[in-house]
This record gives C-alpha cells, structure tokens and sequence, in this order.
C-alpha cells in the first residue's frame, strides 16, 4: 500500500517543527540548573531537611526573643520580607522568614502544591528548629491563605495575626492554558516565563524606585521545577474556599493587624471591608500612596504600625462596626460586606 505524497510531505513537516519546538525549548528554558549542594552554598540564610526537601529560611534575633514568623507571598523568595525583617530583629525579636516549596532556594518536590503542603511545611519548620512557643505570624498576600490555615489548624501555636495586603484561596477559573500541561511548560519556557520578573514591578505604585526587583527575581527562575511547582499551584488555589475558615479564625480572641496599601493592583484595596466584615476585631491601618507591597514603599508607616501591634499584643474594642486608622492619621468607618472574590 502507498501512501500518497501529501502524507509524507506532512510527516516530515511534522517532524521538522516537533525538533524545532524541542530545541526552542531547551534554549529558551530559563530553568538550566538543579537546585543542589553547590546552589545551596552559594545561597545565603540557612537550609534544614524536612519531609518534603529542603526547605531555605533566615532565623535572627536573640533566642530569647518573641518568635515572629514571616510567611512571604505566593512567589517572591523571603527577601520580600527585608525591610520588616530587619526591623524586627532589631527590636530583639526572633524572627524566622522562609521560601515555600517551589520557590527561592527551597526544594521543588514533584507533590501537588496544596494548601495542605504550605502548612505541613511550616509546622514541620518550626518543629524541626525546635520553636515551640506561640508565634506572632506575619503573612503577605499569599501567605495570608497560609497564615489563616495554620492558625485554624494551630489555633495554640498563633499568639497574634499580622495581614499585609492579603489574599485567600477562594474558587476560581482555572487559566486555559494552565489546562494542558504541555503547552504551559512551553510557552512559559519561551515566553512567558522571562517576563514573570517584570511583571513583578506591577506590585508597585512606583516601580521605578526599585529598579532591581526584577533581577532579585530572576535568581529563582534558573532552577528546575519552578515552573513545574508554579503550575501546581495555580491548579490547587482554584479548588479551594476560604471563606469559612476565615471567619472561624476571626472568631478567636487572638489580636489581628490588616494592613493594606490604598492603590493595591493586585488585591484591591476594597476587599478589605470583606476581610474586616469575617475578623470584626481586627485593626485596619490604610497606607497611603502604596501598592501590594506597603512595607517597601511606605516603611515609614508601616514598620512602625507593627512593631506597635507585635509590642502591645492587644486586641482592638469593637462597638459599632469596624474602625480603621488611615497612614494620614484619621479615622473612618469600613463597611462590613460578605467576601464576593
């Protein structure tokens, strides 16, 4: 039986774009080099094995220090956290940042990247380093979700709440792209993933006054399975609804800070009158002219809003409604309104 022409015209075509497409590929993958011993050393902080893989962290101040734990958001390495960080060690905190699975110097294990992982890995941590006492835990944008979790899990190992500009897992389409795994490895390969860098100033209201954010984020992209873990992530955060959860962990006594920049782009700053509506006795502190990340570009405000919270462990009076403090120093009333994201 022969085939006619055309066929083989075809098959040869094929064949010729499929090792075009693989070498494209392998020349574009940004992901180059395996997250080993060598990369390790060359890393600052400090690494420890837990179940899953190494998992990279920074842990200073006096030993005997309140412990503060700083849960980053959902894919910039624990230097997100400098300004806070520092800070905090300096007014003799013990404070502990780390990466997540799939992210800075930690390990990208071949797991899914569920809700479940990101609270095993910072029990484990904390068991592992030999931190037993309550924690003032801190968390930023994604970390919220993280934070909330562990706190509902942990109810007796969270002292105090600390929201930056926060967000939570609540359902939601999941990318088309994001659908067909192979065609996301590749895009994001050639594409798509070089530009995650850049993308990253749009956290600011002013992304020309850090000029090299997108370089400190490109470190992590050179290591195999960032993409891998990235993906994983996207798909598990839209199964979840952390609506209930949130409202049961704002039913506890513990004192809780929400801070949130007035021009966020990423999590508008509207959505924390839903926040304030689940944790009524929350404290908002609104920071003027910032984006999704206030602590970088209004330390000035922030850093202090902290420390005065962490220091005076205190649990704000509520009568009618939720009260918030504004960067400006005055006072309004934040309407309480069910979560719709």
């Amino acid at each position: 039986m022969h085939l006619p022409r055309w066929f083989w015209c075809c098959t040869v075509a094929s064949a010729f774009i499929g090792i075009a497409a693989g070498i494209t590929y392998r020349i574009a993958d940004p992901e180059q080099l395996e997250l080993d011993a060598a990369a390790r050393r060359s890393a600052p902080g400090q690494f420890v094995r837990l179940a899953e893989g190494y998992t990279h962290y920074d842990l200073a101040g006096p030993p005997d220090g309140r412990v503060a734990v700083l849960a980053a958001g959902g894919s910039v390495p624990y230097y997100i956290w400098d300004p806070i960080f520092t800070a905090l060690v300096a007014r003799g905190f013990h404070v502990l940042r780390y990466d997540y699975y799939g992210r800075g110097f930690s390990d990208r294990p071949h797991v899914s990247y569920t809700q479940d992982l990101y609270v095993r890995q910072l029990a484990e941590l904390l068991d592992t380093l030999g931190i037993h006492a309550q924690i003032d835990l801190l968390a930023l944008s994604f970390g919220g979700s993280v934070a909330t979790s562990f706190a509902e899990q942990y109810p007796g190992r969270v002292h105090s709440l600390a929201y930056i500009d926060p967000a939570f897992r609540s359902p939601r389409p999941v990318p088309r792209l994001a659908r067909f795994a192979p065609a996301w490895h590749f895009q994001m390969a050639v594409s798509m993933e070089r530009a995650l860098a850049n993308e990253q100033l749009g956290d600011f209201l002013h992304p020309e006054r850090f000029p090299d954010w997108p370089a400190r984020y490109e470190v992590q992209l050179q290591f195999r399975g960032f993409r891998r873990a990235r993906l994983s992530h996207i798909l598990s955060f839209a199964e979840e609804d952390q609506t209930e959860k949130l409202r049961r962990v704002g039913q506890h006594p513990r004192p809780v800070l929400l801070i949130w920049g007035r021009q966020d782009r990423v999590v508008p700053f509207e959505l924390s009158a839903q926040v304030m509506a689940l944790m009524p006795r929350a404290k908002l502190v609104a920071v003027d002219s910032a984006g999704h990340l206030p602590h970088w570009e209004q330390p000035e405000v922030v850093v202090p809003a902290v420390i005065d919270f962490l220091q005076r462990g205190e649990t704000m009076e509520e009568s009618s409604g939720a009260r918030s403090f504004s960067s400006t120093g005055g006072e309004d009333t934040v309407a309480c309104q069910h979560i719709t994201q």
